[in-house]
C-alpha cells in the first residue's frame, strides 16, 4: 500500500499534527538560533515520521495492524505508534450498536399477495478481528443478507400473519441473520418490521370485507336481542294467562304512566275499561285533574 501525502494528511489525527508542527517549529528555532539548517531538516524529518506513526483510536473502535501484509493483532482504543510503510492499518471498526434499514419490494407472500416490507436491524461487531479478516465489507454483507432473509421470510408467511404477527417475523429474521453473521464476529440484536404495504386495490377490498364483517356481527347481535325479547314476551304472556289480576295491574300501570303528564290524552276502548273495572278509577282521575 503506497501512502501519498494526501492520504497521510487524511489519516492524520490531532495529536500527530500537533507533534509535526512542534518538531518543525523546534527545528526552525534551532536553525535561527544556531545558524545551522540541519536542525530544520531534522525537525521536518522527525515531524513527518510522527505524522505517519502516531495513531489515535476512539474508545468504541478497533483496528487491525498488518506488518508487511501479515496480521499482527488489534490496536486501540487510545494512542499507539506504527512503523510507516512496514506497518499498515485496516479500516477502523466501530463496535457500537448500529442500525441498518432494509426493504423488500413487490415480494409475494405464501398466499401470493405482493407486498412491500420495510424493516430495521440493530447489530454490532462483537469480534473485530473476525469482521476484518473473514469478510471484505461486512456492512454491505449485513445489508444484502438482511434483504435476502427478509424476502425468504415473507415467502413463508401469509399476509394476515405478517400484519398481525410482526414480532414473530422479526424474531425469525434475527435468528436467520445470526446464523449467517456470527462467523463474521457480528451479532444481530433485534429486527423490527416497520411497515407492511399492500396494493391499494387489495387494501380497499380488505376494508370492505371488514365493514361487511362488522355489519354481519351487528345483525347477529340484533337478532339475538329480538329473540331474547320475544322469549320474555312469551314468559310474560304465560304469567298473565295464569294470573289475570297481574294483567289488570299492568294495564292500570300503563294507563297511569300515560296520563300522569299534564295535557296528555289517552283513548282507551270502552270494552277494555269495563273489563279492567277502570270506570271509577278514570272518573276519579278526571275529577282530580279538573280545575275548581
Amino acid at each position: 500500500m503506497i501512502i501519498t501525502p494526501k492520504i497521510a494528511i487524511q489519516q492524520a489525527n490531532g495529536v500527530a499534527l500537533a507533534l509535526f508542527v512542534a518538531c518543525l517549529a523546534a527545528g526552525a528555532i534551532l536553525t535561527v538560533t544556531l545558524g545551522r539548517p540541519a536542525f530544520l531538516i531534522a525537525g521536518a524529518v522527525v515531524g513527518v515520521y510522527l505524522l505517519f506513526a502516531v495513531k489515535v483510536v476512539q474508545q468504541w473502535e478497533k483496528v487491525a495492524l498488518l506488518r508487511l501484509g501479515k496480521y499482527a493483532g488489534l490496536r486501540g482504543p487510545g494512542l499507539f505508534l506504527i512503523v510507516p510503510i512496514i506497518e499498515t492499518l485496516s479500516p477502523y471498526v466501530d463496535q457500537r450498536v448500529r442500525v441498518s434499514s432494509v426493504s423488500a419490494e413487490t415480494t409475494l407472500t405464501r398466499d401470493t399477495v405482493p407486498v412491500n416490507v420495510d424493516a430495521i436491524i440493530f447489530w454490532l461487531v462483537w469480534n473485530a478481528e473476525k469482521s476484518i479478516l473473514e469478510v471484505e465489507n461486512f456492512i454491505e454483507a449485513i445489508t444484502l443478507s438482511a434483504q435476502t432473509a427478509l424476502r425468504e421470510s415473507i415467502g413463508r408467511h401469509e399476509l394476515t400473519q405478517m400484519i398481525t404477527e410482526r414480532e414473530t417475523l422479526g424474531r425469525e429474521l434475527q435468528r436467520i441473520l445470526d446464523e449467517k453473521t456470527n462467523p463474521w464476529g457480528i451479532t444481530v440484536q433485534s429486527v423490527e418490521i416497520r411497515d407492511v404495504k399492500i396494493p391499494q386495490g387489495l387494501e380497499d377490498m380488505m376494508s370492505r370485507q371488514a365493514q361487511a364483517e362488522r355489519e354481519r356481527q351487528a345483525r347477529i347481535i340484533l337478532g339475538q336481542a329480538e329473540k331474547e325479547i320475544s322469549d320474555s314476551f312469551v314468559q310474560a304472556a304465560a304469567s298473565y294467562t295464569e294470573n289475570p289480576t297481574a294483567l289488570h295491574l299492568r294495564a292500570m300501570n300503563m294507563l297511569y304512566e300515560a296520563i300522569k303528564e299534564r295535557g296528555s290524552m289517552v283513548i282507551v276502548p270502552s270494552s277494555a275499561v269495563e273489563t279492567m273495572g277502570l270506570g271509577g278509577s278514570l272518573a276519579t282521575a278526571s275529577l282530580g285533574g279538573a280545575k275548581p
